[in-house]
């Protein structure tokens, strides 16, 4: 009896049979302005998924030790967070989050975004981040999609 050889090509085809919208690439619809210098770059986008890597600069550096302000690994994970909705409307409305270990100057941080999930207008994502095979951040997100651009809403006025 022959040994049945299986391609790569012929898993790929199998694997979009059985979740073709979890290998579907998509075109990033938010955050589209975004300094990818800053916040990471956006490496993989598909529907209810992200993957960004931030390569942390002597920019983001706090002291002489090279540790990198966590503002910047934050700012990383949102994006990844918003990607994986890619709604042009989302917006960040709260975070749970752990830093897990330091990040220093040099550091090459893997965030992948993964939406769990989704019920009318509000969605939950979960992100975490990689150097290497350690794990430097790990969060929860939510976030809103509105009818039109939060700057384009009318807020209510507080009468105290």
């Amino acid at each position: 009896m022959a040994e049945e050889i299986i391609t790569e090509e012929e898993t790929e085809s199998e694997s979009e049979e059985l979740h073709p919208e979890l290998l579907e690439r998509v075109e990033l619809k938010t955050h589209q302005r975004i300094d990818q210098s800053l916040c990471g770059t956006l490496l993989e986008l598909r529907v209810g998924y992200a993957k960004v890597e931030l390569e942390t600069t002597r920019e983001m550096v706090v002291d002489e030790m090279g540790l990198v302000h966590g503002g910047f690994t934050f700012a990383a994970a949102d994006f990844a967070a918003m990607a994986a909705v890619n709604d042009p409307n989302v917006v960040l409305v709260s975070s749970e989050c752990r830093f897990l270990s330091p990040v220093k100057v040099g550091d090459r941080i893997v965030f992948e975004a993964t939406e769990l999930y989704k019920e009318a207008r509000k969605r939950n994502i979960h992100v975490v981040g990689y150097f290497e095979d350690i794990k430097v951040f790990e969060g929860e997100f939510m976030a809103v999609v509105l009818e039109r651009h939060v700057l384009k809403l009318k807020l209510v006025k507080d009468e105290a």
